[in-house]
């Protein structure tokens, strides 16, 4: 095994890996206390005329060198490794969060391997074992392709993964069809069920998407860079457009449409499932093995949709004899009565009489599918976003480091129809760049503002909360039509210029989301960041040094 290196408004709904949803119980209270969007408006200007912002000349950075995928990947290691063999011949399994969790019943995987590791088994004499890192099958997939990781053996939810592998050019030999059978469907509540039920019938993608169109109901799902379940339903949403040819013009026009009124696509489950709590959402796509294991979802209906989730076994080029050996039996460990026993009470192998949608694309048309959708993801809206850095003195060493190159790397993410700006802030707030369309002149132009942002001070951020929201709104008279966000990236609480309890009611009345990215911060620090993402449904990123390029990266593919 080889290693390598490597951010709409109320309706938002995100997602990734480390995230922490914002779950602070002054939510409530925050909302209540909203103005109305006029009051909020003229408060805004009356706290920026006191802030008094200084605007800093960009500079064109004429050497700003193109990043590469490569460049925007974290250390595989950010990734935990959930099971460590110690055999003489040992491999490397890379397994998505169903399979390979930390407790039951996601950690099937995990315990089928540390059976195996202790049943004695051996190859030419050599005792043998097997090593399971917990990653998702987008994750794996780019790990892979962009060259920075080689696990022994990949085992994606569905067989759409091994077959972009492919379509990349990477030598891939299926051990198994099947592992361990789930199905990936749509979830609605009993009562939406039942309203859907008497006017569309059975539950089909093409039916919620009518649905979803007419306003009968909010459809939500999950990135498809890096979740399989959002991967399998945006393809069978293209499908669902056009059965003859998913990626026809006709199919993306109306993708665009439906993208215009869709919430923006999930980070992970869990956040749509909060979600759904609050009431955002009445309808959201899941696995199967999760809604059977979770007691909340109890009054929700469960209806498969897509390809099956089998979790196919794929072993490579790179792997030798000796360890495709292990690879195989290991392979029929798990397929043994035992282990099957194991993963049925853990809720996998139940319909099993669910047959695949057959989407009739290949590796590489899903891979085209994933260009489409980040693309469209926005329907005909521009995003305007705002970013908002900390340069306080606590950002010193590692920290400011880890954020220019972050922020510098992942900038191919964001796409040219996009309107970007830059505020920083210490005890002083800055206009480093001030709003424009994110084409190769403001890219030069953000990527000197980065590299020049310059640390000392204390931490303003309510203030420069303010000046970007402020940015916004005055953008927002040229874009009315704009999806429009700001993302704040800090190491600490605020301990200058306003406090979070004068602002919350100005965010409120203004809708815009806020997503927050914490450095490296304690559990009361974050406290204030929590809440302010709250404030319109968007959320808060628990990140540190090592892992926020990846961070930024799913996030900036979601949104940007």
């Amino acid at each position: 095994m080889k290693k390598g290196k490597f951010l709409k408004g109320a309706l938002a709904v995100l997602l990734a890996l480390s995230v922490t949803a914002c779950t602070n119980t002054t939510q409530n209270a925050t909302l209540s206390n909203s103005l109305s969007y006029d009051d909020a408006v003229t408060e805004l200007n009356s706290f920026v005329k006191k802030i008094d912002p200084t605007t800093v000349q960009a500079r064109l950075d004429v050497d700003m060198s193109d990043a590469s995928v490569a460049d925007s990947l974290a250390d595989i290691d950010t990734f935990d490794m959930v099971l460590e063999g110690t055999g003489e011949i040992n491999i490397e399994i890379a397994a998505p969060s169903e399979l390979s969790g930390s407790s039951y019943p996601d950690e099937w995987l995990v315990a089928v391997g540390q059976k195996f590791n202790k049943a004695g088994y051996t190859v030419d004499g050599k005792s043998v074992s097997v090593s399971i890192r917990k990653i998702s099958s987008g994750e794996t997939l780019t790990y892979i392709t962009s060259g920075g990781y080689q696990p022994d053996l990949y085992i994606p939810s569905n067989d759409m993964w091994g077959e972009m592998l492919s379509a990349n050019g990477v030598k891939t030999t299926k051990l198994t069809d099947r592992l361990a059978g789930n199905t990936a469907g749509i979830l609605m509540s009993k009562d939406v069920y039942d309203t859907y039920s008497a006017k569309y019938g059975e539950v089909t993608v093409k039916g919620v998407l009518e649905a979803a169109n007419a306003g009968d109901l909010v459809f939500a799902y999950t990135n498809p860079y890096t979740s399989a379940t959002g991967m399998n339903i945006l393809c069978s949403m293209l499908y669902a457009f056009d059965n003859t040819n998913p990626l026809s013009a006709s199919s993306v026009d109306q993708l665009v449409q439906y993208q215009n009124n869709a919430p923006t696509a999930a980070y992970t489950t869990s956040i749509l499932k909060d979600s759904a709590a609050k009431g955002i959402i009445d309808a959201m796509v899941m696995e199967e093995q999760t809604y059977i294991n979770n007691a909340e979802l109890k009054n929700y209906v469960y209806t498969p949709a897509g390809v099956r989730h089998d979790h196919p076994v794929y072993a490579f080029g790179w792997t030798d004899d000796n360890e495709m050996e292990v690879a195989k039996q290991f392979v029929d460990f798990c397929l043994s009565k035992e282990s099957q026993d194991m993963a049925t009470e853990r809720g996998f192998n139940l319909h099993e009489d669910y047959v695949s949608e057959n989407y009739g694309m290949t590796g590489a048309d899903y891979l085209s599918a994933q260009k489409v959708w980040k693309t469209n993801k926005n329907g005909s809206r521009p995003t305007v976003a705002v970013f908002v850095t900390d340069v306080s003195g606590s950002m010193n060493g590692t920290r400011i480091k880890s954020l220019k190159e972050s922020l510098l790397n992942t900038m191919q993410y964001i796409d040219s129809s996009s309107y970007i700006g830059l505020v920083s802030y210490s005890d002083k707030v800055y206009i480093n760049l001030p709003i424009a369309q994110f084409d190769n002149k403001q890219r030069a132009y953000f990527s000197g503002a980065v590299k020049d942002l310059e640390l000392g001070g204390q931490t303003a951020t309510y203030d420069a909360v303010l000046v970007g929201m402020k940015m916004l709104i005055d953008a927002k008279k040229d874009i009315p039509d704009a999806n429009m966000m700001l993302f704040v990236l800090s190491d600490g609480a605020q301990n200058a210029g306003y406090e979070l309890k004068r602002i919350t009611p100005i965010v409120g009345g203004l809708g815009i989301s806020v997503y927050t990215i914490g450095y490296e911060m304690d559990e009361s620090d974050k406290k204030d960041l929590q809440t302010l993402s709250e404030v319109n449904e968007a959320v808060c990123i628990d990140a540190d040094s090592a892992d926020i390029v990846n961070e930024l990266r799913n996030l900036f593919n979601v949104n940007m």
